[in-house]
This record gives C-alpha cells, structure tokens and sequence, in this order.
C-alpha cells in the first residue's frame, strides 16, 4: 500500500470504478439541489459551484426544453406534465397525469414522436462542463434508460399492468424511449463525458416495483443496452436505484455496471453486507443518510457517519462516498460540507480508522 502517488479528481474516480486502489475515497453526488448550492454559493452557476466544491465527480443530465404550463407546471420533452412541487427542488418533477389518454394503444405508437437525440441543445450543459472542467473533475452524464420515461408517458400504475396484459405494446413504448437514450448517450460520450449514469428508481423500501421476471422481461434488456453502448466505447457505467434493491442485485451486478448506488439504510439496504457479497465485482457508492441524519443531524453527527461508511466500505478500494439519497433541497448545508470534510480527513488510503 505503500508509494501510492497522489491523484487528480478524475483518476481517482475511475481508478475506483476499475478496481484499483486510488490516494483516497472519492466524493461523488448525483445531485445538488439549486437551494442548497446557493446557501453554500450564493449567486453561484452550476459549473461555478462544481468547480469550487470539493468533490471529484459532477453528475450532469440533459438539458430538457421545459414549456410552462402554469405556474408549477412546465412539459417535458417527451410531452409529460410535470408538477415542480414547493420544497422539493426542482431535479425529479413527477408527472401529473398519464400522456396516454385512451385505450388506442397501437394508434398513439403509430403517431407519437420521441424527442430528437441528436438536437445538440439536449447537451449545452455537459458540453460547457467538458470544457471547464475535463481533466480536473470526473464528468459524468446522468440519463435515464428503460422505466422511469415509460412510466411517465403510460401512468405508472398502467405500464405495470401493461407487463400483463399488453407487453408487447410495453416493450415497444420502452425500445422507443430506449433508442432515444442510447443515441443521447453516444453523443455525450463524443463530447467527452468520463463515465455514465443510469438514475432509474427500481424499488420503494419494501422492494422492487415489479416481479423479478418481469424486470428481467421488460426493464433489464434496456438497462443492458444502454450499459453495452458506454462499454462499446471503454467508459464506465454506473447505476442508481433507491430503495432495497437486494432481490435484483444479481441481474444489475451482472448486466456489467461498474458501480451501484446509493445503498439506501433506511431502505434496509446494509453496506458491509453488499460490500462482502459483490465488492470484488463492482465499486459501492453510498450511503452516508440524507433522509434524516442529513437533514436533523449535526456537523459532528455526520462526521461520525463518514467515518463508519469509510470504515466498513473502503478496504480494498473499490467505494465512492456519498449521500444515501442526494444532496437534496431539505439537507443542512453544512452537514454537507461536513460530509466532504469527514471524507478528506479519514479518506485517505491506506485507510487507517480506528475504533
């Protein structure tokens, strides 16, 4: 362990992502919600802020052409209505009602048009972020893949039912929103993102939405596709899923992602015991609490969580440190700071943390 040479933030993501043993635990955040990057930066732009916190990987996503409907309610790209509740931030707006509005099923394919993937100003962002931040910060592109857009166009409730009794109509929304994305992502990778991110929510904290052959018949196939095309060109994939996510942690893990996140506690979801299980397969990224200790703990309270994490997750490599549900509008923005503190202080290999 000895002679290990001091990284930059990218090198030290990806060598974590590869398996090797990187100078210390990377700090990686899917998301940072606008209220909170402006309590810490205030006036702040994106890219300013990422370039200024230290943290070694920035997760940016697509940048969708919103259309306001009223005041709280804009129309994604894909035609959904999507409802910007107060207090939640503004990064997962959840639809309002389903975009399919009869039981013409086969007649809204016949003329319902996907987004255009290749309008360049689907990335205006990642494109400036590559070129402020590449070689100094991981850039990682967030995207979506094989469930999350389904749900929102059919309803969710309808889309599952539709695993039943229409799947072919089920799998041919999904190739549809499938394509969309892997076209998406071979321009993000031309652009010079350095690895990608499937953000899709598979389960609540009871389990999985779906029966497990259902996933393995309608949401693994996109999942892999979208995962082949990053390895097609040597980037790494990453994958989130919140909740307990244990009964489907074989498929992912052998769908070839290279890391799983967040490892959600409250969600029953035990780091050392996944760490034991696939740490020699896959990278961890997790799981400091945001869902409580984030939000009512104390600076101190937290560092003692990174510690623990660091601890139990770090031995061998092969973990990135984060929040168990993004830095979302409701933390306390210095318990956040605290958390890259902690990380920096006890992060370092070789780890040396003691009881």
């Amino acid at each position: 362990m000895k002679g290990i040479r001091t990284m930059n933030s990218i090198e030290r993501v990806l060598a974590t992502l590869k398996g090797e043993i990187p100078d210390m635990v990377p700090i990686v955040e899917i998301v940072i919600e606008k209220n909170i990057r402006e309590k810490i930066m205030p006036s702040a732009s994106i890219l300013d802020f990422y370039d200024n916190v230290d943290i070694d990987g920035i997760v940016i996503f697509e940048d969708i052409p919103w259309l306001e409907v009223s005041s709280n309610v804009k129309k994604d790209h894909f035609g959904c209505l999507r409802h910007f509740r107060d207090n939640e931030g503004d990064s997962w707006p959840l639809p309002l009602e389903p975009l399919i509005k009869n039981d013409n099923l086969n007649n809204f394919l016949n003329n319902y048009k996907i987004p255009n993937p290749h309008d360049p100003i689907r990335l205006t962002t990642l494109r400036a972020a590559v070129d402020r931040l590449k070689g100094k910060k991981a850039i990682i592109f967030g995207m979506h893949s094989s469930f999350l857009y389904p749900s929102f166009i059919r309803g969710f409730d309808n889309l599952l039912m539709d695993y039943i009794v229409n799947p072919d109509f089920a799998k041919h929304l999904t190739q549809m929103v499938v394509n969309y994305f892997v076209e998406l992502e071979k321009h993000a990778i031309d652009y010079g993102a350095d690895a990608i991110i499937d953000c899709e929510d598979y389960c609540s904290k009871l389990g999985p939405f779906v029966s497990e052959q259902h996933f393995r018949e309608f949401i693994l196939p996109g999942l892999i596709e979208v995962i082949s095309t990053a390895k097609r060109r040597n980037i790494p994939f990453m994958k989130h899923s919140d909740g307990n996510v244990w009964s489907l942690l074989d498929m992912l893990v052998d769908s070839g992602i290279d890391s799983y996140n967040p490892v959600e506690t409250n969600a029953g979801m035990d780091i050392g015991k996944v760490k034991k299980i696939y740490g020699n397969k896959i990278t961890l990224h997790g799981n400091v609490d945001s869902a409580n200790l984030m939000v009512f703990g104390k600076p101190e309270d937290v560092k003692i969580a990174v510690k623990e994490c660091i601890k139990i997750a770090s031995p061998g490599g092969r973990f990135i440190l984060s929040s168990s549900s993004g830095i979302h509008s409701h933390v306390i923005p210095e318990n956040f700071l605290a958390m890259i503190d902690a990380a920096r202080y006890f992060g370092r290999y070789p780890i040396k943390i003691k009881d």
